[in-house]
């Protein structure tokens, strides 16, 4: 909230934290501000205080004024040849007009948090909930002189670490994914995995089907690979079966990208049912499957894969170590069919030549150690502790679940637009993640997905019912 007791003026705080949003695209290019007089009630300001805000992004050329219309954020980016210099802040301003933050903004905010508070958006655990003691030995292990020269003065095998693949290869089997290691190729964090395997199958226009609502940053970085978005609704037992199966008649597609355990944002789960007519489907058909598995750690081994039912045939597995153990160490991977195997490492060799030996090994060593295992399962208890009282929290101020509350995420129905809701929210620090950010076409919607290890805040519950009420 903006101060009078601040030694900056209430004009500077004002235009400093709108360019802190533009800067981070928490405000993407095309958006539009709000009204001088929306503004000012808002942030209980006078409407001159905000215009002379204003004049200040004006001066920085963060925003441009457009007659009888209001300010608007400036797109920086240089025009394209060929095409109208202001032709991407009016595709920007369309998709602005109804979406105050985008994929890459959630993606940001990882990195530039609007305030201190507990942020229930976020999508990765609290630091404090990932710290450990192992980690350190792990690295200490790895840095020896000995091995850190034999680690960091040559490149590193092409397909990953041999020790880690083994590591894999010994984890997947407990889940019944049969991945030898040389099936397994390791990346900078799933992500990375994702986009090679997108990079290698698709061309730019091929139809991918992709679960909706889904993970933001899925869509929009298959949208930047300009590939076409085939949204499949995804429900409790799985993805509507019906409508891929008309897509695969009339589109023809070449992938599809699920999530089968503990679905980002709805925590549903595969059911083996489910998962035998998608496998069919595959067949009847011929496309391939990405099964992004990133929150394995936080489920029962017994729970349904499709990678397991059809023994890497089809299907891509997809996981990493980013949401459970070391965000910065970066190290995702992937397993395949031993063919499909070698075109994939073909596509990492272009991108990156190889991956850091040194986190490799030392994350092979949390593995056979049993530090990987005992450090989930102490994540899991602390999570279904903090996922009750987010639940009794949410529900005691007027929100409903629209799925049974399971792992990291609740998919929550406010009764309220979120994309307002969010826009206000970040004004008294706390970021939220709209229900719209996690469809293909980003239409209107009362959801928001929450963050149960970040939503157990009393104090932030008491402002979202203050602001929803106010909208």
């Amino acid at each position: 909230m903006l101060t009078r007791t601040s030694t900056q003026s209430l004009t500077g705080q004002l235009a400093d934290r709108l360019a802190e949003r533009i800067r981070t695209r928490l405000l993407p290019p095309g958006a539009r501000l709000p009204s001088v007089r929306e503004c000012a009630r808002q942030q209980g300001v006078s409407p001159y205080t905000v215009v002379a805000a204003y004049d200040q992004l004006l001066a920085q050329g963060l925003v441009e004024a457009r007659r009888q219309r209001g300010f608007y954020v400036r797109d920086s980016a240089p025009a394209q040849e060929g095409r109208p210099p202001n032709a991407a802040p009016m595709v920007a301003q369309m998709m602005a007009s109804r979406v105050p933050a985008d994929a890459s903004s959630l993606i940001r905010s990882m990195f530039h948090r609007p305030s201190d508070k507990p942020q229930p958006g976020m999508g990765v655990f609290p630091p404090e909930w990932m710290s450990s003691t192992f980690m350190p030995t792990a690295v200490r292990r790895m840095t020896s002189t000995a091995v850190l020269q034999e680690l960091s003065l040559q490149y590193g095998e092409p397909s990953g670490d041999a020790a880690l693949r083994r590591s894999l290869s010994n984890k997947l089997m407990g889940i019944n994914v049969p991945a030898a290691p040389d099936q397994i190729v390791t990346t900078v964090g799933a992500t990375h995995a994702l986009d090679i395997v997108s990079r290698t199958l698709l061309r730019a226009g091929d139809p991918v089907m992709v679960e909706e609502p889904g993970w933001a940053l899925e869509f929009a970085r298959l949208e930047a690979l300009g590939m076409r978005i085939l949204p499949v609704p995804r429900r409790a037992d799985g993805p509507d079966l019906d409508v891929m199966a008309q897509y695969c008649a009339l589109h023809s597609p070449k992938l599809f990208v699920s999530v089968s355990v503990l679905h980002n944002p709805t925590g549903y789960s595969l059911t083996p049912g489910s998962a035998h007519r998608v496998l069919k489907l595959a067949n009847a058909h011929d496309f391939h499957i990405v099964e992004d598995d990133t929150y394995s750690h936080l489920a029962p081994e017994h729970a349904t894969r499709l990678s397991a039912l059809d023994g890497l045939q089809r299907t891509i597995y997809v996981s990493g170590f980013a949401k459970i153990l070391a965000p910065n160490w970066r190290i995702g991977f992937l397993a395949a069919s031993p063919e499909l195997k070698e075109r994939l490492l073909e596509t990492k060799l272009l991108a990156t030549l190889t991956t850091p030996t040194l986190f490799e090994r030392a994350l092979s060593w949390c593995i056979d150690q049993g530090q990987l295992r005992r450090h989930a399962e102490r994540i899991r208890i602390r999570l279904d502790g903090a996922r009750g009282r987010a639940v009794k929290l949410a529900m005691s101020h007027g929100c409903t679940f629209a799925s049974e509350p399971a792992g990291l995420f609740g998919w929550v129905d406010t009764g309220v637009d979120t994309d307002a809701l969010t826009q206000r929210m970040l004004d008294q620090g706390y970021l939220l993640a709209p229900g719209s950010l996690f469809h293909a076409r980003r239409p209107p919607s009362t959801m928001m997905r929450i963050n149960f290890a970040t939503s157990q805040d009393a104090a932030f519950w008491k402002v979202f019912s203050k602001v929803r009420a106010e909208l």
